[in-house]
């Protein structure tokens, strides 16, 4: 699948998609004049927009998603690893964490994701 780029008001906007996901686009109309001060054509341009971009699909007026909000991030991580640290998770992991002091929480968090990737 090719690299999907997103602007921040794009991202704004599939954020909102993939919180209410099933929507109609009658509600994200409503929703984006609230939240995001669009009028009803911007919001069908951007909707419109990421379906071409394969993100969301619009069948007769539900929207729903393609590729799910983690599955998108995960990609976007994973390049920003390949790209900025030649792929390597311990590199970024260094870069991350130098300077912050990683709570009890978050270690048992990276720990858990270690050992279930490991199996």
């Amino acid at each position: 699948m090719a690299e999907i780029q997103l602007g921040a008001v794009e991202a704004r906007f599939a954020d909102m998609i993939w919180e209410r996901e099933p929507v109609t686009s009658a509600e994200l109309i409503k929703l984006a004049a609230e939240k995001l001060t669009w009028k009803r054509t911007t919001t069908h341009t951007v909707l419109h927009r990421l379906c071409e971009k394969g993100l969301f699909q619009n069948n007769n007026g539900t929207v729903t998603s393609l590729l799910s909000r983690q599955e998108f991030y995960a990609r976007h991580s994973k390049k920003y690893v390949d790209e900025t640290f030649a792929g390597s998770l311990p590199a970024f992991l260094a870069a991350f964490t130098r300077g912050k002091r990683l709570t009890a929480e978050e270690i048992a968090e990276i720990r858990a994701l270690i050992d279930k990737a490991g199996e």
